[in-house]
């Protein structure tokens, strides 16, 4: 899959979400009720974060729970950039450019091999 093919899939399960809290009487959430549930998923990303890094105890399913939230803050950004018109491709392309352009060549090759930045 590509970023436009999650992005689809993506978009296409917050429409069913939609209609969901739709039959259950309320309306749709808004862009910024989405922006405040992907700052939640941040928040128990966070939490997991610590307990892999051993900062604080963790479910048994740590693995699991850290790979499940890193898919749902994935999610929440692909619904944040179409809510909002962005081309997130196009978007995250640039930033990348920038970020190498701000780094000395001695930091190390821009080949996406680097385990962290």
């Amino acid at each position: 899959m590509d970023l436009a093919e999650f992005t689809r899939r993506a978009v296409a399960v917050r429409a069913r979400f939609a209609a969901f809290e739709t039959a259950r009487g309320g309306p749709p959430w808004s862009r910024a009720e989405l922006a405040q549930g992907f700052v939640g998923d941040v928040g128990a990303l966070m939490k997991l974060v610590m307990a892999k890094d051993g900062r604080r105890a963790g479910p048994p399913d740590l693995d699991a729970k850290l790979a499940h939230e890193l898919a749902d803050c994935l999610w929440s950004v692909l619904v944040l950039a179409d809510a909002h018109g962005v081309d997130l491709e196009r978007a995250f392309l640039a930033t990348m450019a920038e970020l190498e352009n701000k780094l000395p060549p001695s930091a190390g090759p821009a080949d996406g091999l680097s385990s962290h930045r």
